[in-house]
């Protein structure tokens, strides 16, 4: 399984885009959607089931069933709700929205075992969800499919361009280009030659975004960066990057909701 994301302005344009998905035949239990601004008083209504998440705060989980997708007339089954630091409650309707929020297990009344369990979790690549996040962040909502192979990425790529979304690379690199003269010049300030370095910084800052890197330094983080060949990882970009990163995710991230 591979997850294809696409980020839109409204959650409106977003149960279009996966009704869209739906017609083209994807099944159900492969879409997801995703969007903030539930109300506190549907976010008190669910049952409650408290855990901590790394970076994540207390997340309360229920079943909301097509209550979710009613006011579209698209229903997705499995919802659940969580709240999320510097975003807010968020609401997900269909079973990959457990993996997402990290919300796994909390899912009150229903049951993902099996299949549905398997399905939740791969394909959400590690160092999107950050940008899943982000995108909240910003009001936006988003439509997350877990294709099966190459050809069904392809197709829902191309569906998701169709309804107007935005992708989840391009709207990473449009964070990152937001955030890149300050880093630059933050690093240049060190006696530090930007340029030459930005890939290995840039791979540092983002690593510290991780959700099993949250809170961590990089030392403490070994275990959570094998990806990454141990030259790469302690090189001083790498390491000036990921501190950066960590100084970032606690002021616009880890904050009071």
């Amino acid at each position: 399984m591979r997850a294809v994301a696409g980020v839109f302005r409204s959650r409106q344009a977003a149960y279009q885009a996966a009704e869209v998905l739906a017609g083209a035949g994807f099944a159900h239990d492969q879409i997801t959607v995703l969007y903030p601004g539930a109300s506190e008083s549907q976010v008190r209504s669910l049952p409650a089931s408290e855990t901590e998440q790394p970076g994540m705060g207390s997340a309360i989980g229920g079943v909301l069933g097509a209550a979710i997708g009613a006011a579209s007339g698209f229903e997705l089954g499995v919802g659940m709700t969580a709240l999320i630091p510097g975003v807010g409650p968020v609401l997900a309707a269909g079973i990959a929205g457990a993996a997402i929020l990290g919300t796994g297990g909390l899912i009150g009344g229903a049951e993902l075992g099996g299949a549905a369990e398997e399905r939740s979790t791969p394909g959400i690549p590690a160092d999107e969800i950050f940008f899943y996040e982000d995108a909240l962040r910003q009001g936006r909502s988003l439509v997350v499919l877990l294709a099966n192979g190459d050809n069904e990425a392809r197709r829902a790529r191309e569906a998701l361009a169709r309804q107007g979304a935005e992708s989840i690379d391009a709207a990473r690199e449009a964070w990152w280009i937001g955030l890149r003269d300050a880093e630059a010049e933050h690093y240049r300030a060190l006696g530090r030659n930007f340029e030459p370095d930005q890939d290995l910084y840039r791979a540092g800052f983002e690593a510290a975004l991780r959700r099993e890197c949250y809170g961590k330094t990089l030392d403490e983080a070994a275990d959570c960066l094998k990806w990454w060949h141990p030259d790469i990882w302690d090189s001083e970009p790498f390491r000036r990057g990921f501190e950066r990163g960590r100084v970032y995710l606690e002021s616009h991230v880890h904050t009071t909701v």
